[in-house]
């Protein structure tokens, strides 16, 4: 199964061979992703963020619908530690 998680894209640039890179945080924590699949991404931009490439964009709405829901998902797992068996 593969996990894409929301980020918000805080700059872009070049790399040496020419590769947009961005750096995105997701909650705070900053990571560098490649860009190359979203080339009409700006600064600000949300993306979905698959092992270190963002494969879309998608709006601030849906963002934040994604870390609700994730926000729900640890409050869960928190709750139960055992995982309900």
């Amino acid at each position: 199964m593969c996990l894409g998680i929301p980020g918000e894209v805080l700059s872009i640039e070049q790399n040496a061979a020419g590769i947009a890179m961005g750096k995105v945080s997701f909650g705070g924590i900053v990571r560098e992703v490649c860009l190359a699949y979203v080339p009409d991404v700006q600064v600000g931009d949300y993306v979905i963020v698959h092992a270190g490439f963002a494969l879309n964009k998608l709006n601030e709405e849906e963002a934040m619908e994604v870390f609700a829901m994730l926000e729900q998902i640890s409050a869960l797992a928190e709750a139960d530690p055992e995982g309900g068996d």
